[in-house]
């Protein structure tokens, strides 16, 4: 039985999953020296395709101050460098460094086993159907 007629309302249930989530992660990434978003930007950051700011930006859905914001941290320390585009001189590209790859690999580690702990009392089956109904609720990008 609920006790609190606010534990069966969706919204609060998951903004408050949703706080216990970030707090955990906070904590996971920090010996990493970055935030979930940093780690977001080097993840988009690792795929095959080089890629200009505003597209990491459109990724991960964020304002171009604010992508500017994180690769200027993370340009600072070394985990990204910019480069100017050899077919538009008007746009950044952006990539990995050596650093910005191992670091991220570590990180994603540890975020992922993280997650794991959080999501521990769920059961496997019911974990994954989470993931999937979240999945499917994301509006299409």
């Amino acid at each position: 039985m609920i006790n609190d007629p606010l534990e069966s309302r969706l919204g609060y249930l998951l903004k408050h999953v949703q706080a216990e989530l970030a707090r955990t992660s906070a904590e996971t990434l920090a010996p990493y020296g970055m935030d979930g978003h940093e780690l977001a930007v080097l993840v988009v950051l690792a795929g095959a395709e080089p890629l200009s700011q505003i597209e990491v930006a459109g990724r991960l859905g964020v304002d171009r101050t604010t992508m500017v914001a994180l690769l200027d941290g993370l340009e600072r320390r070394g985990l990204v460098a910019r480069r100017r585009s050899s077919q538009d001189r008007r746009r950044n590209i952006v990539e990995l460094t050596e650093t910005g790859r191992e670091r991220m690999a570590r990180a994603e580690e540890a975020r992922l086993a993280a997650e794991r702990r959080f999501l521990a009392p769920l059961d496997e089956e019911t974990a994954a159907t989470l993931v999937r109904a979240l999945r499917a609720l994301l509006p299409v990008r």
